[in-house]
């Protein structure tokens, strides 16, 4: 490991923070320049690095660097920053404080230390800590309603999927600035032109490289409205998918499916996706990005992806450890590291959508069957590490073939996990031939009411390119996630119980150990879950039961008779007496 000056931390640090003078802020790095010199009147400290906004209601950072060799845990270093961070509070409320050798970093938020990503990150990463990375999910789930009855009932829009997709592609547009508020009371064909086109323009460079995003505008055009001159309920809609796009802030968004929230309203209107999507609930996407240890450095296909909620989800979760969207490697995982394969043409063009929701990450997508060749080939062509999906569960749907076409094209070694029904690799024929060239790492069973479907489910783990020959297969069981349902959307975190046992979980996977539900499946015997039968326990009570009962039979007494005999003698011909808390039942005559 080479050993860096500490005056080589410093200027290698103000490269990578981005500390440069600019009209909002002042900003540098240096040895030489005091507080004083930076307004803060008679104090002669010196940082080593600042970021000072004109607006102090913005977030400041300090900087302190150390050469390579020192060792940042030591307290005078940590006092030393606080010091200076108190100082900067004199004047901003809110700062961030940076302690840095070249290797390790240690961040304060204001005066409390805080976990942060590895590695120095651009200032746009420690600004964003003092930014709430969450969206209103109540607040989307009341307008979702209101936009699907009135596209439902005001548009006469019939198709579940032409709902979504409508909805989407205005919220695209209004992302990418087609400012629909102020085409309000200009009819129909102005406001429908304006989503089309903006829609057009956002995929124009896209498009270089994957000339099926043309499929997002067709589906688009192809939305037929039973009516569409009711100028109030096209107002309304603007406003509501106004509203909508403003709280989200795609710079800070924690990678929810905001495709999965309106699929939930909007499936109270039909039954099951008649070509078996099942939109993967959002805290499940995460849990399994952090099962596998998906990293910022991974290349994440999902050859089933619906609406793309696993690749939303890998792609803020990796831009954020690469350290936020204005980062050069934030554009390179958009573009270079997320892989998505959808069959359903319509659903295709909603992932679409939701990629574009979040600013990018759709040129990777493709439109095609997962179960054929040319699927093979695609996946084959692309450096894929890591493996998230949930293809659909029905057998004529080519559950199956789906995993071991993935399994069978990915490179070996590479992590896949899929959810599928808990006993599929034993129900369906050859299911089990996979195990021939790939290994089944880990099986977890995960809570019956996951799916609102009714399907129960497990997540399974393969290393593909490896046979199971014998190996054993580590399992176990989350009974409760944590969530309740609530009328109308879905199962929710209502109560943020999840980030918890998430975590939880996440340790004892990684371990293998710590639950009682956790063991050990031999391949040979089962290829799911097993659920202990509770052991019979025997009391004396019940001894005693079977025995009457057998000196009964002998004695050939019939005990419903016998019941019945006694009673109608304890009822009516029997006197009962209280001693002191017992009481005594004597049976009159024979």
């Amino acid at each position: 490991m080479e050993q860096l000056t500490e005056d080589q931390v410093r200027d290698n640090a103000g490269k990578i923070l981005g500390f440069e003078n600019t009209e909002n802020a002042d900003s540098g790095v240096g040895q030489l320049t005091t507080f004083n010199n930076l307004g803060f009147k008679g104090i002669i400290d010196k940082p080593d690095g600042w970021y000072l906004p004109k607006n102090r209601k913005q977030v400041a950072i300090i900087l302190e660097t150390k050469n390579s060799k020192e060792d940042l845990s030591k307290q005078k270093w940590h006092d030393e920053i606080i010091k200076n961070i108190i100082i900067t509070q004199k004047k901003y409320k809110n700062v961030v404080g940076i302690l840095y050798n070249g290797f390790d970093v240690v961040v304060y938020k204001n005066l409390e230390e805080v976990t942060s990503v590895n590695g120095l990150q651009n200032k746009e990463y420690y600004l964003s800590l003092f930014t709430e990375n969450t969206i209103d999910k109540q607040k989307i789930y009341n307008l979702t309603k209101k936009i699907n009855e009135c596209l439902h009932f005001e548009f006469g829009i019939k198709n579940l999927y032409h709902r979504m997709i409508f909805t989407a592609c205005a919220l695209v547009a209004e992302r990418y600035d087609a400012n629909l508020s102020k085409i309000k009371d200009m009819g129909y064909s102005t406001f429908h032109t304006a989503i089309h086109s903006t829609l057009a323009k956002s995929l124009e460079t896209a498009k270089k490289q994957n000339q099926k995003l043309d499929l997002l505008l067709e589906v688009y055009s192809e939305i037929k409205m039973n009516s569409c001159e009711n100028q109030e309920a096209i107002n309304n809609f603007i406003d509501w998918v106004v509203e909508i796009s403003e709280s989200i802030n795609s710079d800070y968004w924690n990678g929810e499916d905001v495709m999965a929230i309106f699929f939930n309203e909007f499936n109270r209107y039909k039954g099951k996706s008649e070509s078996g999507q099942v939109f993967t609930p959002d805290h499940i996407t995460s849990f399994m990005y952090r099962l596998l240890n998906v990293n910022k450095c991974d290349y994440v296909l999902d050859a089933a992806c619906g609406s793309g909620s696993f690749l939303v989800k890998s792609m803020c979760n990796m831009i954020r450890e690469a350290g936020g969207v204005t980062t050069t490697k934030a554009t390179e995982i958009k573009t270079s590291r997320l892989f998505g394969i959808e069959f359903d043409r319509q659903i295709y063009a909603l992932a679409c959508a939701n990629m574009l929701i979040h600013k990018d990450g759709k040129t990777n997508l493709e439109q095609m069957d997962s179960r054929t060749q040319t699927a093979c080939s695609w996946i084959q062509s692309k450096p894929i590490t890591k493996v998230l999906m949930n293809p659909p569960f029905e057998t004529r749907y080519g559950c199956i073939t789906i995993v071991k076409n993935v399994l069978d094209s990915v490179k070996r070694g590479t992590q896949c996990a899929f959810i599928l029904p808990e006993r599929k690799l034993e129900n369906v024929k050859n299911a089990k031939n996979i195990l021939k060239s790939h290994t089944l790492k880990k099986i977890i069973k995960l809570p019956e009411k996951t799916f609102s479907e009714g399907v129960t489910t497990s997540i399974f783990i393969f290393e593909a390119g490896i046979p199971q020959n014998n190996t054993e297969i580590f399992a176990c069981y989350i009974e409760d996630d944590g969530l309740e349902t609530v009328k109308n959307q879905g199962r929710q975190d209502i109560k943020n119980r999840w980030p918890q046992i998430e975590s939880k979980w996440v340790e004892i996977i990684t371990k293998q150990s710590g639950d009682s539900s956790c063991q050990w499946i031999k391949p040979s015997e089962h290829l799911s879950y097993q659920v202990p039968v509770k052991e019979t326990e025997l009391f004396e009570s019940d001894f005693s039961k079977t025995m009457t009962e057998y000196l009964m039979y002998k004695q050939q007494i019939d005990v419903k008779e016998l019941k019945d005999r006694l009673y109608e003698k304890i009822m009516y011909k029997s006197s009962i007496e209280k001693k002191s808390k017992d009481y005594s039942i004597t049976i009159e005559g024979k």
